[in-house]
C-alpha cells in the first residue's frame, strides 16, 4: 500500500536512485529478510551510484573527448611499443593528482589520440575534470579571442581543468602569438594542473617547433621535467585494420 506514495515522495525529493532501489527491493521476495536499516542502506547505495554516474556523465560531456575510449579496451598486443605496466599506472590517475604531465608521441595512426582519450575518460571516472582540445583549434580560438574580447576568458578556461589534453601538437612551427599563448597556458597550469600532449614530433625536436630558444626553454622546462613519456612506434593501426577487413 505504501509503494506508490513512497515512490512519489522519492521522486519529488529528486532521489531517483532511491526510487529505483525501492522498486527493485519491492519486487524481490528475498528483500523481506532485510531489516529497516538494511533496506535503507540498499536505497542509499543506489542513490550514491546514480549520483556518481550523473557526475561522471557531466564531466565526460564537458571534457569533449574526441573518442569514447576506455582503458579496459586498450590493445597491448599491437606492435607499437606501449608499455602495459606504465599505462596501467597512468590509468590510476595518480599523476594527475600530483600535477604531473604526460607526453605521448609517435607516428600517425598508432593510436595516440585514442589512448589520450582513454586516460581522459578514466580521469573523469576518478572525479577529475578534463578538457580535450586539438592544438590547431586552441590557437585558432585564441587568435579569434584577441579580436572579440574573449582572449582572457579563454586563457582562464584552459587553466581550470585538472587534466588538459592538447592533441596533435606540431609539426608546423609556432608563430609569435602562438608561442606566447602556449607559455601562458603552461605557466598557468605548472605545478597546479596536469597537461597531456600528443604529437607526431619527438619531444627532443620541440624546440624547433617553438622556434624561439628563450621561450622554448621556458615552455619546455614547465612541460618536460616532471612528465611521464610514452613513445610509440610502428605502422598505422588504421592501415592495418583496413588491410585485415579487405582480406
Amino acid at each position: 500500500m505504501l509503494t506508490h506514495p513512497t515512490l512519489d515522495l522519492l521522486h519529488d525529493l529528486g532521489l531517483e536512485g532511491c526510487a529505483r532501489g525501492f522498486r527493485e527491493l519491492a519486487a524481490n521476495p528475498a528483500a523481506a529478510t532485510l531489516d529497516h536499516a538494511e533496506w535503507l542502506g540498499v536505497l542509499l547505495e543506489h542513490e550514491v551510484t546514480r549520483r556518481n554516474q550523473k557526475l561522471y556523465e557531466n564531466r565526460a560531456r564537458r571534457a569533449r573527448l574526441r573518442h569514447q575510449a576506455v582503458i579496459e579496451d586498450v590493445d597491448y598486443r599491437a606492435a607499437r611499443g606501449l608499455d602495459k605496466a606504465l599505462f596501467l599506472k597512468l590509468g590510476a590517475c595518480g599523476w594527475v593528482r600530483e600535477h604531473r604531465n604526460l607526453i605521448l608521441t609517435g607516428p600517425c595512426g598508432v593510436g595516440k589520440t585514442w589512448l589520450a582519450c582513454a586516460l581522459g575518460n578514466q580521469a573523469c571516472r576518478e572525479n577529475l575534470s578534463v578538457l580535450y582540445v586539438r592544438a590547431s583549434r586552441l590557437f585558432a580560438d585564441l587568435a579569434l579571442g584577441r579580436g572579440d574580447g574573449r582572449y582572457t576568458r579563454l586563457l582562464r578556461s584552459y587553466g581550470k581543468a585538472d587534466l588538459m589534453i592538447l592533441d596533435d601538437w606540431g609539426p608546423e612551427p609556432l608563430g609569435a602569438d602562438q608561442r606566447r599563448d602556449l607559455l601562458e597556458i603552461v605557466e598557468e597550469r605548472y605545478g597546479r594542473k596536469s597537461l597531456l600532449i600528443t604529437s607526431q614530433v619527438p619531444a627532443s625536436d620541440w624546440h624547433a617547433i617553438i622556434g624561439n630558444p628563450t621561450l622554448g626553454d621556458a615552455i619546455l622546462d614547465r612541460i618536460v621535467h616532471n612528465a611521464y613519456r610514452i613513445e610509440l612506434s610502428g605502422d598505422s593501426l588504421r592501415k592495418h585494420k583496413a588491410e585485415v577487413e579487405q582480406k
